[in-house]
């Protein structure tokens, strides 16, 4: 339900009173923003009172799904133009909010009022994106109250079907990356063989034999090698790679 909370340039009062007549009624998304620090996949998470909850937001009426989408990756991250794919679709028939946002509402002080029409049941257009955390600037909304980006493997307590739409995403990853290279989106610009191999192994929870992952990972075309660095220290240095600049 971050979707909510996720407002932007719009007036708190008037997001409230006047939302169903600026978003397409009942739909909403949510989308798990995905990283990689220390060998590790991390999930970024907001705050709002003690839950835990994936950033989202609603579609504009002038928007199509995709184009809300990425709005909400480029505000949530200040990334432009980030990996961003389509996951699935949340609609339990009784996905509604309105005893959690009512308590919310009476927690915070604010205005309560059974005619919102955040109070209807919300149907959830799920996305992942990969990205690279350190080139990510998360920032907060007018209600969230901080985020932080937590290990896959040490998530905390999450808001509704929240935990189930990460898992089911971290899933779809182990599957896509079988049939599509773009795991380098959570690397640097400048990577090496040795460092998306072990990326590859974390994702895919399994050891993986690593000159046969080379030669497939060579053979795509997609990558491009780097002339060899001057060597600082005894010993072979891997050799760095970025994706062709031309594709």
């Amino acid at each position: 339900m971050s979707q909510f909370f996720y407002i932007c340039s719009m007036d708190v009062k008037e997001i409230l009173e006047q939302g169903n007549n600026s978003f397409l009624p009942n739909l909403s998304i949510d989308m798990v923003i995905i990283g990689y620090k220390g060998n590790v996949l991390k999930c970024l998470l907001l705050k709002i009172g003690k839950n835990w909850l994936l950033p989202g937001g609603y579609i504009r009426l002038d928007q199509s799904v995709d184009e809300a989408a990425q709005n909400i990756l480029k505000q949530r991250t200040g990334l432009e133009n980030s990996h961003l794919k389509f996951l699935s679709v949340f609609g339990e028939k009784n996905r509604q909010f309105k005893k959690v946002m009512k308590e919310f509402f009476e927690k915070t002080g604010m205005e309560w009022t059974e005619d919102y029409w955040f109070n209807n049941r919300f149907v959830s257009l799920a996305y992942y994106s990969l990205v690279n955390i350190d080139k990510t600037h998360p920032s907060v909304s007018h209600f969230d109250e901080a985020f932080a980006w937590f290990d896959f493997d040490e998530l905390p307590e999450m808001w509704m079907d929240h935990k189930s739409i990460v898992n089911t995403a971290r899933q779809r990853l182990k599957e896509d990356i079988r049939n599509e290279q773009m795991t380098y989106n959570l690397l640097p610009k400048e990577f090496t063989m040795p460092e998306l191999y072990q990326l590859h192994q974390v994702i895919l929870e399994k050891k993986i034999e690593r000159s046969r992952f080379q030669k497939k990972m060579l053979s795509t075309g997609l990558f491009e090698r780097l002339p060899e660095l001057q060597k600082t220290t005894p010993g072979r240095n891997p050799y760095q790679y970025r994706v062709k600049i031309d594709l």
